[in-house]
């Protein structure tokens, strides 16, 4: 919201700088984003003062230059070269003294007046035409001022050059009454008052409102007055089509809007002074005179302003004429209703829609103008007829109209004000702060809230409904709180807070510590919308589309329903990444997926078909080690992953020999497996299916794990730390070549070593593992590391050889191994 501090000083008279008003709005919460400069007139020609020619003779060395002498009031009159014919003797004009800084034709480029010679003759000066001074397009010679222009006068004073300052506002979605100059204005004037100050918001006077006669009667009809409580229109014949003045062009400007003509430029000029939005409709092309607020049957043509034509729904409000739709109401003008070069009559609407159709309705169309921006958050309901009248006088002024017609006005349940109860003890417990109650009573008053009842400290209040963000006390309280100044709450020396007991599992708190972990190891966390588009799942079978939670009114096809799996974001951070030459990535994330399943719906329960899973993703890509001078660069394999998920599982203290791994069939992966414990699956990992990643365009391999975080916080519930002393005796390695079937597996192997071996046995680890043309057709080679330890005493070699001939036989037995030599 761009605010124009000359504009704004329309309504409330004080002196304070455009950058003291700046940062007071801030302190008050209508935070300050942006702070311009902006000249009326570049260079705001100081510099340039009114002077009159007192002589005029020709140049000694030309046919067409002046010489002459120029009263500016100073001691001594000023000569200047001067080639214009119509210089001459007595005129008064503008004059741009030595040290002047000009910009002809209101351009970039700069051209500063000094002293200089032309043909001989010493120049003080230089006498300006309109285009000269960036004022104006003519160059048909000096700019000619009337006889009573005031010598030595400025120039900037002379021509009411006034520079103005843009002040932009970045607005929050709950402060829609601080969406105009007057809405600013209010808010001002409540801190003003709060510090003691004389500030009263001054709105134009309409009093001169009235009907000049009833030619153009517009009969109105509200047929949905849920959807329009309000609706208020007048009539204004005989304008003219024109230009609006220059300050009302000024102020336009400063806001973002172009200037287009009068009668447009009138109702966007009343739009940002007074927060209401007005349509001004070409009461020739209202058939039947007759305005009928209504919804038109599904599937109804329309052409917006913009020239698309657009099916409405049966939701849609529209603003009709006795047989067709003219205007979406509170969105968009209708392309043929509209003013247009040749209107002469218009009829003014100025209405209050509610909030919830016309949100809606922008959305459906992706339509969101000013109009709708200030609708769909909820305008003021009382300011409906002001605003008319408003608009009908700046037509009569402006455009030459005549008023005819009185003001239709149709509100057949007015909305009233907020009423509710606040405690004064109430508001000092939220703020922290003991106010004084006379502070807190002037800014009540000074924000237009009345005090209706109080008894015991509580007070009962009114809240104008222009305030739709102040509906409740703790609203009330933070209104006070913003107006009494945020910075003048002192930070307190001590915290008083109530103890909290943390579930267990406590998820959040494992959630810190599996982050903490990743990023220690080198991981990016990234976090993505739960939005996202129904065509990556089309055609899948382990998230088929019939799974998806659907949105009703997507913002677009990309984000149209909630997603369930965070493959895809993880997928669009890493093409991403890698389209710019970032393609060496490993990267994590926590999010919610969401599921449908229609079979568990029932009339009692429809939400028993939703269903929602907290996951964390971790992806791998391209180079996992980078080159240095001692080591080549490793690619990221499945094994780099799988490493960092075990790493993980042993840091929540889980037994990762106690998971059970299968082969895993979905059309995610090209390969991959998943990890159960006691049943329930813990995560899915493997490398993204080539398919898979074409559809976010994603050309290198990317290894991928999804994890049940719930699954997994769960598993740990019953997990104990436990500490034990540290032994004082040394631990014994030895290592074992193993030739086995390819079907055993590692586990298997360790399941056996351990039933073999359970006192001195602390750990078996596998280190290689080999295949090939050396060893006979369906075997493979494993070589184990065994670790032994006795707590109570060192190891002898006899004991070593007895446990490890033990574990020989085991593996004969149990898996079919022999032992290579």
């Amino acid at each position: 919201m761009n605010i124009s501090y000359n504009w704004l000083k329309r309504y409330i008279a004080t002196d304070l700088p455009a950058e003291k008003i700046a940062e007071i709005l801030t302190d008050i919460g209508l935070e300050v984003e942006g702070f311009e400069k902006i000249e009326t007139v570049k260079g705001g020609l100081r510099g340039v003062v009114v002077g009159e020619v007192v002589t005029c003779a020709d140049h000694p060395d030309s046919d067409h230059l002046h010489v002459t002498a120029v009263d500016v009031g100073a001691a001594e009159p000023l000569q200047i070269v001067c080639g214009a014919a119509n210089c001459r003797a007595g005129l008064k004009v503008l004059c741009a003294t030595v040290g002047a800084v000009l910009y002809p034709d209101g351009g970039d480029e700069e051209f500063k007046i000094k002293r200089s010679k032309i043909r001989g003759v010493e120049s003080l000066g230089m006498l300006c035409a309109e285009d000269e001074l960036g004022i104006g397009s003519s160059h048909d010679g000096i700019m000619e001022l009337p006889a009573d222009a005031p010598v030595g006068m400025e120039a900037r004073e002379y021509l009411h050059v006034e520079d103005d300052y843009l002040i932009e506002i970045g607005l929050t979605p709950n402060r829609v009454d601080a969406a105009s100059h007057i809405g600013v204005a209010r808010d001002l004037a409540a801190y003003l008052k709060s510090r003691g100050e004389n500030a009263e918001v001054k709105l134009p006077d309409v009093s001169a409102f009235a009907p000049d006669n009833h030619d153009l009667e517009v009969a109105v009809r509200v047929e949905n007055p849920e959807a329009a409580p309000r609706y208020a229109g007048v009539t204004v014949t005989g304008c003219k089509i024109g230009p609006s003045p220059e300050w009302m062009q000024n102020c336009l400007r400063a806001a973002g809007i172009n200037p287009k003509n009068n009668l447009v430029d009138i109702t966007n000029f009343v739009l940002f002074e007074l927060g209401q939005p007005l349509h001004a409709f070409d009461a020739a092309k209202i058939e039947g005179r007759e305005v009928v607020v209504r919804t038109c049957a599904e599937g109804t043509p329309f052409v917006t302003l913009d020239g698309v034509e657009r099916k409405l729904t049966d939701k849609d409000l529209m603003i009709c004429s006795a047989e067709r739709p003219m205007c979406i109401a509170g969105v968009f003008g209708g392309l043929d209703s509209g003013v247009s070069d040749t209107t002469t009559d218009v009829f003014i609407e100025s209405a209050y829609f509610n909030p919830v159709w016309v949100r809606k309705t922008a959305k459906r169309f992706g339509l969101n103008t000013d109009s709708s921006f200030r609708f769909e958050r909820g305008i003021d309901p009382n300011m409906q007829v002001y605003a008319a009248k408003r608009a009908a006088l700046l037509m009569k002024e402006l455009a030459g109209g005549t008023i005819s017609s009185g003001i239709t006005d149709i509100y057949p349940e007015p909305i009233g004000d907020f009423v509710f109860d606040i405690s004064l003890a109430r508001v000092n417990a939220l703020i922290g702060k003991e106010i004084p109650e006379t502070v807190v009573r002037t800014i009540i008053a000074a924000l237009e809230v009345k005090i209706l009842a109080e008894k015991d400290g509580v007070l009962t209040v009114a809240v104008p409904p222009y305030r739709v963000d102040v509906q409740r006390e703790a609203d009330l309280v933070e209104d006070i709180l913003r107006i009494y100044g945020y910075n003048n709450v002192e930070i307190p020396t001590q915290v008083r807070s109530t103890l909290s007991y943390a579930p267990k599992p406590d998820r959040n708190r494992l959630m810190n510590l599996a982050a903490d972990f990743l990023t220690a190891n080198g991981f990016t966390e990234i976090m993505s919308n739960s939005l996202t588009k129904a065509a990556y799942y089309e055609g899948l079978t382990s998230c088929p589309a019939e799974r998806c939670v659907r949105i009703l009114n997507p913002l677009s096809a990309d984000l149209n329903v909630m997603r369930q799996t965070l493959l895809f974001n993880m997928l669009e951070a890493v093409g991403l990444n890698a389209n710019r030459r970032n393609g060496d990535l490993c990267l994590y994330e926590f999010g919610n997926c969401y599921f449908y399943d229609e079979s568990k719906r029932t009339d009692e329960n429809r939400l028993a078909a939703y269903s929602e899973e907290y996951r964390l993703a971790i992806a791998v890509t391209g180079v996992s080690t980078p080159q240095s001078w001692n080591a080549k660069p490793v690619k990221a394999s499945f094994f780099t992953l799988r490493a960092v998920a075990e790493k993980l599982l042993r840091r929540f203290g889980i037994d990762i020999y106690a998971l059970k791994a299968e082969t895993l069939e979905s059309d995610l992966f090209s390969e991959g497996l998943t990890l159960s414990l006691n049943g329930k699956q813990l995560l899915q990992i493997g490398s993204v299916a080539a398919a898979i990643r074409r559809r976010t365009d994603v050309k290198q391999d990317v290894y991928y794990l999804e994890m049940n975080f719930e699954a997994l916080a769960k598993s740990t519930k019953k997990l104990k730390i436990a500490a034990g002393e540290l032994s004082k005796f040394p631990e014994v390695r030895r290592d074992l070549a193993l030739l086995v079937d390819k079907s055993v597996t590692f586990s298997s192997l360790r399941d056996a070593a351990f039933a073999a071996e359970r006192k001195l046995l602390k750990s078996v680890s596998l280190f290689d593992v080999y295949e090939g043309d050396k060893l006979p057709e369906g075997k493979k080679s494993y070589a184990l590391s065994f670790i032994l330890e006795d707590k109570t005493r060192t190891l002898d070699e006899r004991t070593i050889e007895r446990v490890m001939a033990n574990l020989t036989r085991q593996f004969e037995q149990k898996c079919g191994a022999q032992v290579r030599a």
